[in-house]
């Protein structure tokens, strides 16, 4: 049995001077999956509750960019570079029967791109030059900073302001320089200073971000089939 109630003492005892003991070691551990589970649960509820009306209306900004025969492109750092590439992937390769594949471009992938950036003018720029290359005034932009300080990602979004792009970021904690700088027209923020709770509710974000857009798609699907055949 542990000899206190304190789970951290349990996991790591070394740090008091004891050896392990395996029930309290297992003991401690389900405490945690309890409280962790629980937390990004309580996180998910508390976003979904408070910007639901946000949600809806970032939907609707990528049902028009797909009406108006727009692109989708996508940015982020690190663990967030991997919320772009999946978001992009949502799109381009629709899993539900029925929904046509539409335009996604994620702005990470470039690898000889962004190292070449990188190395030549700095990392601020590796986002703006291929936006400045690829992006017109009726594409939209998303990009994913757990912070909303990502220096790379406010500089591209301004430069798809002065693009004429609409976007649309996703933040945590307070939204940080992406919110109160007002760089982006659509901002979800994820009340968290957890990075892991707050990339947790951004996945599930965007999933149903994916799914209100396609059900506000569903009366344009034959066309949207056509102009996909068409570039094809």
């Amino acid at each position: 049995m542990s000899k206190t109630n304190n789970p951290l003492h349990d996991l790591y005892p070394f740090l008091h001077g004891q050896k392990k003991d395996a029930a309290s070691e297992k003991k401690a551990l389900l405490e945690s999956i309890r409280q962790k589970s629980g937390d990004s649960i309580d996180v998910k509820q508390r976003f979904f509750s408070n910007n639901a009306e946000q949600l809806i209306a970032a939907a609707q900004a990528i049902t028009d960019t797909y009406k108006n025969n727009g692109r989708l492109f996508t940015m982020g750092n690190g663990g967030s570079s991997c919320d772009a590439a999946h978001l992009a992937v949502e799109f381009q390769h629709p899993v539900t029967a029925g929904r046509p594949a539409l335009p996604a471009v994620n702005l990470c992938i470039d690898t000889a791109m962004i190292s070449a950036v990188s190395n030549d003018v700095g990392v601020k720029h590796v986002f703006v030059r291929q936006l400045g290359a690829h992006a017109r005034d009726n594409d939209l932009l998303v990009g994913f900073s757990t912070s909303g300080n990502s220096e790379n990602l406010l500089a591209a979004f301004s430069k798809a302001k002065d693009i004429g792009m609409t976007t649309i970021g996703f933040a945590g904690s307070d939204g940080g320089d992406m919110k109160s700088r007002g760089l982006v027209d659509h901002c979800l923020v994820v009340d968290s200073d957890s990075i892991h709770r707050v990339q947790e509710t951004h996945v599930a974000c965007y999933h149903i971000l994916w799914d209100l857009v396609h059900t506000l798609l569903a009366d344009q699907r034959g066309l949207l089939g056509k102009q996909q055949e068409e570039i094809l």
